[in-house]
C-alpha cells in the first residue's frame, strides 16, 4: 500500500518497485500462495487462499507483488493446454518470469455474448493457426508475454461451439498493442489487434471449438476471486471512514457522533457482514467441486454492489479531502464502479439467477 502511487504511475520506476515487492515477498515466504507446488508455488488450497485472497486484494497491486496474479491462467493452462505448452511456459508465468493477459472483449461486441465474437483464427498448412481480429479492456496487455485470445475457428456467430482458445506470445509478428484504455481516470486495461498472427497448432487452449466451456470454468474461479479482494477493497474503505470519523472534528463535536455519519457507518458495515457470507459459501461450493454458478451469480453482485457502497460513504464522510490523491478512496470508488460491468454486468447475473431459480421443478 505504501507503494501504490509508484505503481500507479507506471513506466520503468514501477515495474522496478514491484520487482522489489516481489522479491520480498519470495524472501519472506509468500510467492505463489495458491499456485501449484510442483511448479514452484506453494499450492495452498482455495478454500485455505480464500481469507489471504482477501487480504492481498485490498491493494489492486497485491496479487502481483505476492505472485498469485497468474492463477486463472495457471488453472487454465495447467487443466487444458498440452503437454509441451505446460512445460514450455508454466513454470516461468510460475516464477514470475513471463507475464500473461485474457482477451475475450471486443470493441463492437457485446462483452457479455460472446458467442457473436468476431475475431477469427484459421488453420495454416503446417497445423498452426493465424489469427485477424481485434481486442479491448483486455488487463494488462501492454506488458504481458502471453495473451489468451478467444477466437472463432470454425461456424458463424451465433453458434455456442466453435469457439476456441489460443495462447499467443505477444512478441509474434501482427501483435500490436494499439492503446491504453483509462478506465474512469485510470490505466490497465489495453486494445490489441491481431493482424495475421500465426501460432503454432499445439497453443490451442483445451479442445477445438469448446473454448466457452473452458472460459466459463474460468470465469467463475474469477468471479469469486475478484469478489474476495473486493471485500479486502471495501474493508479499507470502511476502516478509513471510521478513522475519519473519530478523528475530524466540527465546531459542534467529532463526527463519530453525528447521526447521519452513524448511519452511513451501520450501512456499510451491514453491506459488509452480509456479503461475506455469499462470497464464502460460494468459494466452499466451488473448492468442494459443486455447481456454483447460482452462487458465484449471487455473491458477484452483492460484493459489486457492496464495494461501490462502502466507498462511497467513506468519500462523503471524508468531505472533499474523499476525493483528491491524499487517500485511496478514488481509487476504491472506481474499483467499485467498474466492478459492476466486469465479468458480465450485473443485469446478466441477477437474470442468469432468476432463470435457475424460476426453473419448473422436476
Amino acid at each position: 500500500m505504501p507503494c501504490e502511487a509508484v505503481l500507479d504511475a507506471g513506466g520503468p520506476l514501477a515495474r522496478a518497485e514491484l520487482a522489489r515487492l516481489q522479491q520480498e515477498a519470495r524472501e519472506a515466504g509468500l510467492w505463489a500462495l495458491p499456485l501449484p507446488a510442483e511448479l514452484g508455488g506453494q499450492g495452498l488450497p482455495l478454500a485455505d487462499y480464500a481469507y489471504l485472497a482477501e487480504v492481498e486484494g485490498a491493494s489492486d497491486h497485491g496479487p502481483a507483488a505476492l505472485g498469485s496474479a497468474p492463477l486463472l491462467d495457471v488453472a487454465m493452462l495447467g487443466r487444458h493446454a498440452g503437454e509441451a505448452v505446460r512445460q514450455r511456459y508454466l513454470p516461468r508465468i510460475v516464477a514470475g518470469e513471463l507475464r500473461t493477459s485474457y482477451a475475450m472483449t471486443e470493441p463492437d461486441v457485446p462483452g457479455s455474448d460472446p458467442v457473436l465474437t468476431t475475431t477469427r483464427a484459421v488453420p495454416t498448412a503446417d497445423g498452426g493457426w493465424t489469427l485477424q481480429g481485434r481486442k479491448w479492456f483486455v488487463t494488462g496487455a501492454g506488458h504481458a508475454d502471453l495473451v489468451t485470445v478467444l477466437a472463432r475457428t470454425e461456424g458463424a456467430a451465433p453458434q455456442r461451439d466453435g469457439l476456441s482458445l489460443l495462447l499467443v506470445p505477444a512478441s509474434t509478428p501482427g501483435f500490436r498493442v494499439v492503446r491504453e484504455l483509462p478506465v474512469l481516470g485510470t490505466g490497465g486495461q489495453w486494445e490489441i489487434a491481431l493482424d495475421g498472427v500465426t501460432v503454432d497448432g499445439d497453443h490451442l487452449v483445451g479442445p477445438r471449438g469448446q473454448g466457452l466451456a473452458v472460459a466459463g470454468e474460468r470465469l467463475v474461479l474469477g468471479r469469486l476471486l475478484r469478489c474476495l479482494r473486493w471485500l479486502g477493497q471495501a474493508r479499507r474503505a470502511y476502516d478509513l471512514m471510521c478513522d475519519r470519523a473519530r478523528s475530524r472534528a466540527r465546531s459542534s463535536g467529532p463526527l463519530a457522533d453525528r447521526q447521519l455519519v452513524q448511519q452511513l457507518v451501520f450501512d456499510s458495515l451491514l453491506a459488509l457482514r452480509t456479503t461475506r457470507p455469499l462470497v464464502y459459501e460460494a468459494v466452499a461450493g466451488l473448492a468442494a467441486g459443486r455447481d456454483v454458478r447460482l452462487e458465484a451469480g449471487l455473491a458477484k453482485v452483492a460484493a459489486a454492489r457492496m464495494l461501490q457502497q462502502v466507498a462511497d460513504a467513506a468519500i462523503q464522510v471524508h468531505g472533499a479531502a474523499g476525493l483528491g490523491p491524499d487517500t485511496p478512496l478514488p481509487a476504491l470508488f472506481r474499483a467499485g464502479r467498474a466492478a459492476r460491468l466486469l465479468d458480465g454486468p450485473d443485469e446478466l447475473h441477477i437474470a442468469a439467477v432468476a432463470r435457475r431459480v424460476l426453473r419448473p421443478r422436476p
